[in-house]
């Protein structure tokens, strides 16, 4: 029996060995990563935020919501800064023609210290 089961091990070996050596063609597909709908409003509140604070840092941003009214849509974000270690929030408020997307006004609101 030991003879039988030594000749199926070989067999098997013999077998499959081929099929380890081969390199196996793995086809990769990088689809690119959507942007939010939001992504441009955000880097325009990040880029008024500095241009107000350009000694503070950015260090977090949360896109709060997006309010439609009749024509016109306003994009809110929260974002968390740090001068000199002093941590605060800012709110940017980024109003917009929907249709055209030309911006009709940009206000930045300091909130408190975190």
């Amino acid at each position: 029996m030991n003879k039988s089961l030594i000749a199926t091990c070989l067999s098997v070996l013999f077998v499959f060995v081929p099929f380890f050596n081969n390199s196996i063609d793995i086809y990769t597909v990088n689809a690119e990563k959507a942007n939010p709908s939001h992504a441009k409003w955000g880097r325009i509140a990040m880029k008024k935020t500095v241009e107000k604070y350009p000694s503070a840092k950015i260090y977090d941003y949360l896109h709060v919501k997006r309010e439609q009214r009749g024509n016109y849509s306003i994009e809110t974000f929260k974002l968390w800064l740090d001068e000199n270690n002093n941590k605060f929030e800012v709110i940017v408020n980024i109003s917009f023609d929907t249709k055209s997307e030309k911006i009709t006004n940009i206000s930045l609101q300091r909130g408190s210290n975190s």
